[in-house]
């Protein structure tokens, strides 16, 4: 007892340690004025279409933007009779992580732009950032290094073609230039990014640093996206535009090995193909999205029913990666809606399901989703750039996926040695308060039953303070 309390008091300040120099760093990051001049809406790294003007903009040849977020977590000690290689600690953990971004667009000719976004991020995630599937910090790297590293985020070049005379009008934004775009256009984007920058968008709940940080409510959990530990691939991008819906495809890189931080190179015969359709109406005056999305993934990746059957044949723990073949497929599919019911009040939801007999690769561990949730903002109490949201997310994996981690298995993020299989569920609400032009701060409460699938553990609650900085010049 004497040592795990002395590791927990350790761990937790060293935690905040770290976290009080994230949050200084936050701060001082923007404590210049001179970069900003006027006030900028908020950035978004994705790529997909973002806030549209009313009316006509002054295009812009180059914009500049930066985000800083900080987010400290603390759970305390839970029921944990047992645990395994890659279990939630069931003793008190703090822990924080830092992420800072330049984000670069160029409008090299008219039709086409050019985006570049360095990022540094450190940090640590519970455990190890193991032992949930849904885990609750969207922006902690996935290497796990506590010392903040740089490196190469995005890089890519789009270019539209476009049909007929009509354009639609955009507003500056990170990694989008004010400008206007063809509105029936064919796009083609090449270059390294996220996925997630052109597929599953959701209005209420589509980034870590101003929305919701579970990873499975961020984007589609059971949606094995093509990434390397941070998330981010080499690929390109096709998508054809119209005013009411968007057809897109994708090509992307996987990594060589489950969580890995290389590329495999055998385009032609491991990487990921992603399909979605998204139709846009109104109902009334109100906004609503509907996206369906397919994935096929090829890896040299392992399958749950294979790593049982050897271990039964050679009377030893079943180990996925044994059973690894180049090329072997896994699919699934995703949905994604949201709608406004009145202004700045919405609501929105995702449902998710993959194959589950092959071995999670890139993303988590998810076969199963469903989510649920509502965004309110704070208009309504004269606090207009304030968000209050809550959201319940029910995620689980599949009957042979069970049975593997039941007979001693691990995936790369979980594994507590066995398993009385439930599924993990998650309810998040949180309130973002904008407390300067350019620093918002939230507070976020995540209550996780039965971690990793497994009801001889948990429940856990998860307290998160997060502090994001925003600024830019156009």
């Amino acid at each position: 007892m004497k040592t795990s309390l002395l590791h927990t008091t350790g761990t937790a300040r060293g935690a905040l340690a770290f976290y009080s120099a994230c949050c200084a760093v936050v701060l001082m990051s923007a404590g210049a004025p001179a970069f900003s001049q006027d006030e900028a809406p908020p950035p978004k790294a994705s790529a997909q279409a973002g806030p549209q003007s009313p009316g006509p903009v002054e295009p812009e040849r180059w914009n500049l933007y930066y985000q800083a977020t900080s987010i400290g977590q603390y759970h305390p000690g839970f029921t944990s009779p047992y645990s395994g290689p890659f279990s939630l600690a069931g003793h008190p953990e703090a822990e924080a992580s830092l992420t800072s971004t330049v984000f670069f667009g160029w409008q090299v000719f008219r039709n086409t732009q050019l985006y570049f976004n360095p990022e540094v991020a450190g940090g640590r995630g519970f455990s190890g950032t193991n032992g949930v599937a849904n885990f609750p910090n969207g922006e902690i790297p996935r290497a796990d290094t506590a010392t903040p590293k740089a490196y190469l985020a995005r890089l890519y070049v789009t270019q539209d073609f476009g049909f007929g005379a009509e354009r639609e009008e955009f507003d500056s934004d990170a990694n989008q230039l004010a400008h206007s775009r063809p509105m029936n256009r064919y796009s083609i984007t090449v270059g390294r990014f996220s996925a997630e920058d052109f597929f599953d968008n959701n209005r209420y709940s589509h980034d870590p640093r101003s929305q919701f940080m579970g990873w499975a409510v961020m984007y589609n959990g059971a949606w094995d996206y093509a990434a390397d530990t941070r998330g981010y691939t080499w690929g390109w991008v096709h998508e054809f535009h119209t005013k009411n819906w968007s057809f897109r495809y994708a090509s992307a890189a996987e990594p060589t090995v489950a969580n890995g931080g290389r590329f495999d190179r055998r385009l032609f015969r491991d990487r990921g193909d992603m399909f979605e359709g998204e139709f846009r109406y109104k109902l009334g005056a109100h906004d609503g999205a509907v996206r369906l999305l397919n994935y096929e993934n090829h890896a040299d990746a392992g399958t749950y029913a294979d790593a049982i059957l050897l271990a039964k044949q050679k009377g030893t723990t079943p180990d996925v990666t044994a059973t690894r073949r180049v090329g072997t497929l896994k699919y699934g599919f995703g949905v994604s809606a949201d709608q406004e019911l009145a202004k700045d009040v919405g609501v929105f939801g995702r449902l998710g399901w993959n194959d589950g007999k092959t071995e999670s690769f890139a993303f988590t561990a998810i076969d199963r989703l469903a989510t649920l949730g509502v965004s309110v903002g704070g208009a309504r109490w004269k606090r207009p750039n304030d968000t209050v949201a809550t959201e319940v997310t029910v995620n689980g994996i599949s009957a042979v996926h069970a049975q593997y981690l039941a007979t001693g298995g691990s995936d790369f993020l979980i594994g507590d040695g066995k398993l009385r299989y439930g599924p993990e569920s998650i309810w998040e609400s949180y309130y973002s308060a904008r407390l300067l032009p350019w620093l918002f701060a939230a507070v976020d409460a995540q209550h996780i039953a039965n971690p990793a699938y497994n009801r001889d553990r948990g429940p856990v609650w998860v307290g998160t303070l997060r502090l994001h900085v925003e600024t830019g010049k156009k």
